[in-house]
């Protein structure tokens, strides 16, 4: 299936019931579980991610196929290893490539039984869910963060706790932060001085909890604000003061003339004019999900820049860094890699690139889809293909930008 996205709007104003965040119902749920909560999450996210997470939890099966969802892999591979049981876990072929086995390791300190059924290091997976044992576990700060909060979220209940020393710099930290915000919420003490996070063995408390809205849904709205000339979007159940490191953002639009104000139920965009920016220099070591948004948004507005923090892009539902690179060539950009981890661009068009009916490849990852829809602002239609690969986090984001005027057609 391809979508056309066409669109000619200059000034938008409109509100939006942004997904919820899907970061924190997938960390919600994995909590939720270890306490056995009699309360259900409210507002929970209705991403592909989040659906299969709940299904595999709630379930009566010993096997679980979770697709594409990286979270649920990680998540769920801890979790299981510690209830008794014996278990399968598997994904898509894309996530069958995709590393496991420093999470594996780790847990295997704890004295988890995991097996790899195919390659090694890899899922899918055999787990043998056993009583662990906390201890001090060493681990590589630059990891995925998602492999710390897998541990993180189970430490409490571990025999003796968790103590996790991370050495060098830590990608991430936002996501890990999130992490131990949420825990907290749920009652649970821990400590993080330098580099060394302490959680001793203690309870979660069981509470009434709802989640609010998804930050890394929020980017693509304020990439469409950036990409008129004027206008207000109001994002409803958005926080500014969240638990979300994405939420850093609010600054990171403040040149592109766009201001983030708090209000009753949610967040207001507010932008008066355009401005001009010489060059975009931004480290995504704490937001690496909306990488695709701000190289996107640069390219169309022929912005200059250098990006850093983004080793973690090449083990995501893609090559992030590769997919950026071939598919912004659509639009005349040569980005660069100037080292591992960065992405950057001198703003110059080379006009033989340019694809008369750009179609791009979205390679089963969601946020491309949403993060180059929008480029359908300049005034050429866009063409995505796979388009429904957004139902892994925002399921209902072609409909929210009919609403504010954009034209979504199957070709």
């Amino acid at each position: 299936m391809i979508y056309k996205v066409s669109a000619n709007t200059k000034t938008i104003k409109t509100s939006i019931s942004l997904p919820s965040s899907k970061s924190i119902s997938n960390r919600a749920l994995i909590i939720n579980a270890l306490n056995y909560s009699p309360y259900p999450l409210r507002n929970l996210s209705d991403s592909d991610d989040t659906k299969v997470l709940q299904a595999a939890l709630y379930s009566n099966n010993s096997k679980f196929d979770i697709g594409h969802a990286g979270t649920a892999m990680r998540f769920l591979t801890a979790f299981l290893a510690k209830i008794v049981g014996s278990w399968e876990v598997t994904g898509s072929e894309r996530m069958q490539q995709r590393p496991i086995s420093i999470l594996v390791d780790a847990l295997r300190e704890l004295g988890a039984k995991i097996e790899y059924i195919k390659n090694e290091g890899f899922p899918p997976l055999r787990i043998t869910g056993s009583h662990l044992s906390g201890k001090t576990i060493e681990l590589d700060g630059s990891i995925s963060s998602q492999y710390i909060s897998a541990l993180l979220l189970i430490a409490p209940t571990l025999e003796n706790g968790l103590t996790l020393k991370l050495s060098g710099e830590i990608t991430s930290r936002s996501y890990i932060e999130l992490t131990l915000g949420l825990m907290a919420r749920f009652g649970i003490q821990y400590q993080w001085e330098g580099n060394t996070i302490t959680v001793p063995e203690q309870n979660y408390f069981p509470i009434d909890f709802t989640v609010e809205s998804d930050w890394s849904g929020a980017s693509y709205w304020y990439e469409i604000l950036a990409l008129c000339n004027s206008g207000e979007i109001f994002l409803e159940n958005l926080e500014l003061e969240s638990l979300q490191g994405d939420a850093g953002i609010a600054d990171w639009f403040k040149p592109f003339g766009i201001f983030s104000t708090q209000q009753k139920g949610g967040v207001l965009l507010s932008k008066t004019e355009n401005t001009t920016i010489e060059k975009l220099t931004l480290d995504f070591i704490e937001n690496p999900d909306v990488a695709q948004t701000m190289a996107c948004l640069c390219v169309a507005r022929k912005i200059p820049f250098h990006f850093s923090g983004l080793k973690t892009l090449k083990i995501k539902e893609t090559n992030r860094i590769a997919a950026l690179q071939n598919e912004l060539a659509r639009f005349g950009s040569v980005i660069t890699e100037p080292s591992e981890g960065e992405l950057a661009w001198d703003g110059k068009i080379n006009p033989e690139l340019i694809a008369e009916e750009p179609l791009i490849e979205t390679y089963h990852d969601h946020r491309m889809a949403l993060a180059f829809a929008p480029m359908a602002l300049t005034g050429k239609p866009v063409f995505i293909n796979d388009p429904m690969v957004i139902t892994k986090s925002y399921p209902d984001f072609w409909n929210d930008l009919k609403k504010v005027g954009f034209r979504v057609e199957e070709v």
